[in-house]
């Protein structure tokens, strides 16, 4: 997922909630909008934490890292007001305590998903890395082949 599509999920996800609540809907109810909202937040805190280690495709093939830091870093602070929003308006509707349950199921369900589905990107971008290097050591090998071919054509060898 890019950060642009967890950035608009999480948004609409947040509105939902934010009318909800101004509509005076009970928390239980919201469960699906607050989820979504969790996964968009979890999924773009995982995009965050992958930029500061690329893979090596990434890293060769991808745009500019001035524009991705710019915008992960505006895309962090719209994040952080909704958070911040969300935390105030459910802790006075059900006080803190509401908050901090909200905060333990979000941090067990954010380590279930790293293990899942987080572990899956990681493996396809070690296979993606190690298929760009079989590459690479296959055409030095072509190309050093080649140089000893010709010289030892030229020096008549062979």
């Amino acid at each position: 997922m890019d950060p642009v599509s967890c950035i608009a999920l999480a948004t609409g996800a947040y509105k939902t909630l934010r009318g909800a609540i101004s509509a005076g809907d009970d928390l239980m109810s919201m469960g699906n909008s607050l989820a979504t909202w969790g996964k968009a937040v979890s999924d773009f805190t995982r995009i965050e934490e992958r930029q500061k280690n690329p893979p090596f495709w990434e890293k060769t093939f991808k745009g500019s890292d001035e524009e991705s830091a710019i915008l992960i870093w505006n895309n962090r602070r719209k994040l952080d007001e909704m958070r911040e929003s969300l935390r105030s308006e459910i802790s006075f509707l059900y006080g803190p305590s509401a908050w901090d349950e909200i905060l333990r199921i979000e941090a067990e369900q954010r380590r279930i998903r790293k293990e899942a589905a987080y572990k899956k990107q990681e493996q396809i971008d070690a296979a993606i890395n190690f298929a760009i290097g079989c590459f690479i050591f296959l055409l030095s090998g072509g190309i050093l082949f080649c140089i000893f071919y010709f010289i030892g054509k030229y020096q008549g060898r062979w």
